[in-house]
């Protein structure tokens, strides 16, 4: 479970992450990742989960499976080198993440967000 300090909570924070940051996804997840120039703050994460994926019950296994993949990235930070400052990530749960089991999603998630981690970095650079 993510403290309430890692998570992006406000419709605000959801926007910046998504317009500002950098976009890649698979056929069950996309995933915007943005780094804040701020340092020494936790990095941190937002879900999205939309009706498409399922009833209540299949979306909240989702979230709930999502933030478990995620606080473990944070746990072992990102498995990447990541530039100074705090790192912003949201996750879009598309429709056939609903049929994956953990490992699945797990593997899928990991991918989604070290590819939009590497696009962010590499359009950093060109700058």
């Amino acid at each position: 479970m993510l403290p309430q300090h890692q998570r992006i909570r406000t419709p605000a924070q959801f926007f910046d992450t998504q317009r500002s940051g950098s976009r890649f996804g698979n056929r069950n997840v996309v995933v915007s990742a943005n780094i804040r120039p701020v340092i020494g703050q936790a990095p941190r994460a937002g879900f999205i989960v939309s009706k498409a994926v399922g009833n209540a019950v299949t979306r909240n296994k989702i979230k709930r499976r999502l933030r478990a993949i995620v606080a473990d990235l944070f746990a072992r930070d990102f498995g990447i080198e990541v530039p100074s400052g705090s790192v912003d990530i949201v996750v879009r749960a598309l429709p056939a993440s609903a049929s994956l089991d953990f490992d699945e999603l797990k593997e899928s998630t990991t991918h989604a967000v070290h590819g939009a981690l590497r696009k962010f970095m590499r359009r950093a650079k060109q700058r």
